[in-house]
């Protein structure tokens, strides 16, 4: 992470990577603008999952809806990392079809998936970027330090690329 996090309850927006070599391979903006909203409480148990993971990358699972002009996160449904080293993350298949079962029939799916980057910044890595396929998938990333310091940033994936999720 960056010198110059605040550490704030802020969550900060993804449109602030604009400058960097990584945002350059990204669209400055999705096809169609949206934004993530996600609670206070959400945001907590982010910031709580990514801590409680340091110096491993936590992960799971985003249960939420989709609306015209936002995509709502409902609940964060943590996962068994089944990677072998700790720069990387692999969700257990199993938990991802144990909630595809709860969520039947109702309105909420898995929009997305959520994973902490201990000691990197919150974007896409390349070993993201090979492994995304889900068209319209969300990817929220928390860059987490030593010091507990813990910043979100949330992508769409969108015709084989990532694009800045403004979260609201």
């Amino acid at each position: 992470m960056s010198e110059d996090s605040t550490g704030t309850a802020d969550v900060p927006s993804a449109s602030g990577l604009s400058g960097n070599a990584d945002a350059d391979k990204m669209s400055a903006v999705p096809v169609k603008p949206c934004s993530l909203v996600m609670s206070q409480a959400l945001h907590h148990q982010l910031t709580t999952e990514a801590r409680a993971a340091y110096p491993n990358e936590c992960c799971g699972l985003i249960e939420g809806v989709r609306h015209d002009d936002r995509i709502e996160a409902i609940a964060f449904h943590p996962a068994r990392n089944l990677a072998t080293t700790s720069d990387r993350f692999e969700i257990d298949p199993a938990e991802h079809i144990r909630l595809q079962r709860l969520l039947r029939g109702t309105q909420r799916k898995i929009i997305g998936c959520y994973h902490s980057h201990p000691d990197g910044e919150p974007r896409p890595s390349d070993r993201d970027r090979e492994r995304a396929q889900d068209e319209d998938f969300v990817w929220l990333i928390a860059g987490a330090d030593a010091p507990g310091t813990v910043v979100p940033a949330a992508f769409l994936f969108r015709n084989d690329r990532f694009h800045p999720l403004p979260l609201a």
